[in-house]
């Protein structure tokens, strides 16, 4: 990073910024995230593109959706980044007879020596750094909404008191999109608190038998602690602190604007979208591209991150009509179609 280009202050680059000052804390940062990277590796094999996208999404700040079929390591991750970034970590299996309580926690009435009876607040599994929601689809819309202050506001509310969250705190939950029976699909207001939705596929077939070979032996890898709390924390700060050029910038809220019914310009989208991303997306991909390029030791986000970042970052936050789903329209086909669009005009 010290050795990175220095960019003309037009661009809104400052030469006498105290990230600057800071390159030396900056590049300890992206070599210790390297290797964080490297370990996670060396456990999850044939994700290359999830390993990824999920790492971005906590150096963000952000929640992530995992979405795949059974057995492609979805839990596996969530307890190895756990592991590797030193974070207290938790699993709550969402189930349909699951309560809010469960995950919160509760009061309880006390009896203590002296006979007086008191309420204490037990806190539940929602205490933590990074919270596994495994199958988060399979719980009701109460159990479901349980989370959203906890997501949005770091803190929950039980009897009328609020309980601040350990910092940082992370939400790594997982869907399995096959079976649909007995699910309840998750509200748009808690999708939208999702940074990323990161989809998981099927490994090639080296891949594949990489996996089983180094899996299914008399000693299979166990994932190290790479970073501590606070160097996690630091990362996190330092993403928020990388400038944005202003093309960029640009380039990100044209793309979600592009993306509305509303303001776009793409009769697609404009036919078959009922809504499409708000605000809050625009900060997400702005967060996530700033991520993804210190993850990568750039200085600055570019273009080619909105491009890899788009669509995991507003799939989830489409609602498409009916006659769309039925005619064979894809959240993914149409941000992917923007994207061209907007790189022809420039």
């Amino acid at each position: 990073m010290t050795n990175a280009p220095q960019f003309p202050e037009e661009m809104g680059f400052s030469q006498e910024s105290s990230l600057e000052r800071d390159a030396a804390r900056l590049d300890e940062c992206v070599a210790r995230l390297a290797e964080a990277r490297k370990m996670i590796s060396s456990i999850i094999f044939g994700q290359n593109d999830a390993v990824e996208q999920t790492l971005i999404g906590i150096l963000s700040g952000g929640h992530v959706l995992m979405v795949g079929a059974p057995g492609l390591g979805k839990s596996l991750l969530a307890h190895t980044l756990g592991k590797v970034l030193g974070l207290l970590d938790k699993r709550v299996q969402f189930t349909p007879d699951l309560m809010p309580a469960d995950i919160l926690g509760s009061e309880v009435l006390e009896e203590g020596a002296d006979g007086k009876r008191a309420f204490r607040f037990i806190k539940g599994p929602v205490f933590c750094q990074l919270l596994l929601a495994d199958e988060i689809n399979r719980a009701s819309p109460r159990t479901q909404s349980a989370l959203l202050q906890a997501m949005q506001e770091r803190e929950v509310s039980v009897a009328g008191y609020s309980h601040k969250l350990p910092e940082p705190f992370h939400v790594l939950a997982t869907q399995n999109p096959l079976e649909q029976e007995g699910t309840y699909p998750l509200p748009e207001a808690q999708l939208d608190r999702f940074l990323l939705e990161v989809r998981l596929g099927y490994p090639d077939a080296d891949e594949e038998r990489k996996i089983v070979t180094k899996t299914t032996g008399r000693y299979p890898a166990r994932p190290r602690q790479v970073l501590q709390t606070d160097d996690l924390v630091e990362a996190q700060d330092f993403v928020r602190r990388l400038p944005m050029p202003d093309r960029v910038l640009d380039t990100i809220i044209t793309l979600c604007r592009e993306c509305r019914p509303e303001s776009t310009s793409l009769a697609d989208i404009r036919e078959n979208v009922a809504w499409g991303p708000g605000t809050r997306a625009a900060q997400a991909l702005s967060l996530a591209c700033r991520a993804r390029a210190m993850l990568f030791g750039r200085f600055a986000p570019s273009i080619e991150d909105i491009e890899e970042l788009a669509v995991p970052v507003l799939r989830h936050r489409f609602g498409l009509t009916y006659g769309a789903r039925a005619e064979g329209f894809t959240a993914k086909g149409l941000i992917t179609d923007a994207l061209a669009h907007l790189q022809e005009k420039n």
